[in-house]
């Protein structure tokens, strides 16, 4: 690796301190287990001048009730979510996503901030030493639209003839189905909003700005919540689709859903056809069926990954039924 300056910022006031001090030439480190892989390999045009730890600012990993709220720190480990009492007990979808991802070890340093703010996987983008200078560097064009697409986007680029690099989070999709938001140091968005394709960036976040707290509102009475994965290898593996559901149940008929799909666009995609396919119903095999259709309905799949549009049909069909 090259040389860089690691500074522990001991405050949230003192890391964005630092951050618009470097002016786009830091980057924050929590668990590691993506920016430090990026470095090794040199991926980027640019390598980052500074590291700012942010595990030395205290309070962030907290896990807690409040106000109506679950809410949760950037920097509380997925595996402590997966198996947290308060998060299985109402907001399933998310602790199943976090046990999913990576491997036990993994989730023992990976954090929830981190895995939503994670950079895209494509194996263009990711190959060592800058091979391919692409669109989500700052370069000229999307490699993979001439390559291998197997694991792109079903659901179009970006932009015109733009990235087609699926978003890789496994937390996300959760996320979002359960209504989240995200506080920052500057502002609060709804989830399915923090999501944003840009050069080497993945979200809305500003170079000075850090997420501290993920928040997810208390389910209402007779509601469920659903994540499913789909992945080569159970372990490790990022995900080729995945799906998180959230029902509301009245009398027997569906008062209102939320589903999104990950790993099938760009960005973490709300599947709003399918949510309104499946509200006023009951919920069974014709019903679900019938939304996991109305989901993959605007789908276009490229060359080589048209098996992802039956995947992610499936992966919505279960997550409702799991529901019931």
């Amino acid at each position: 690796m090259k040389t860089f300056t690691h500074l522990n910022a001991s405050s949230i006031e003192e890391a964005v301190s630092l951050l618009r001090r470097y002016g786009g030439r830091a980057s924050l480190i929590a668990g590691g287990t993506d920016v430090l892989g990026k470095m090794k390999d040199r991926i980027l045009p640019t390598y980052p001048e500074a590291l700012i730890n942010i595990k030395t600012i205290p309070g962030l990993d907290r896990i807690r009730e409040e106000n109506g709220f679950l809410k949760i720190g950037p920097l509380a480990i997925l595996e402590d979510i997966a198996h947290n009492h308060t998060v299985k007990a109402g907001f399933w979808a998310l602790a199943e996503a976090a046990r999913r991802t990576a491997s036990p070890h993994l989730r023992e340093m990976g954090t929830l901030g981190g895995n939503l703010c994670q950079d895209i996987r494509c194996w263009y983008y990711r190959n060592p030493d800058n091979r391919f200078p692409c669109l989500r560097k700052g370069g000229g064009r999307c490699y993979a639209l001439a390559g291998d697409t197997r694991y792109h986007s079903i659901f179009g680029g970006s932009v015109e003839e733009g990235c087609i690099a699926v978003h890789p989070s496994d937390t996300a999709p959760a996320v979002i189905a359960l209504d989240g938001k995200i506080k920052t140091t500057k502002r609060t968005v709804a989830a399915e909003d923090f999501f944003q394709v840009g050069v080497s960036g993945t979200t809305v976040l500003d170079n000075d700005e850090l997420v501290t707290e993920i928040q997810l509102p208390q389910p209402r009475e007779k509601t469920r919540s659903v994540f499913l994965k789909f992945a080569l290898r159970k372990s490790i593996d990022f995900p080729i689709v995945n799906c998180a559901v959230r029902v509301s149940v009245k009398d027997g008929t569906v008062t209102e859903a939320r589903i999104c799909l990950n790993a099938v666009y760009v960005k973490p995609l709300r599947a709003l056809a399918a949510e309104e396919s499946i509200t006023g119903k009951g919920i069974d095999e014709a019903s679900a069926e019938s939304a996991g259709e109305a989901a993959l309905a605007a789908a276009k799949p490229l060359h080589d990954n048209g098996y992802m549009v039956h995947v992610a049909k499936t992966l919505v069909k279960r997550a409702i039924l799991a529901c019931a």
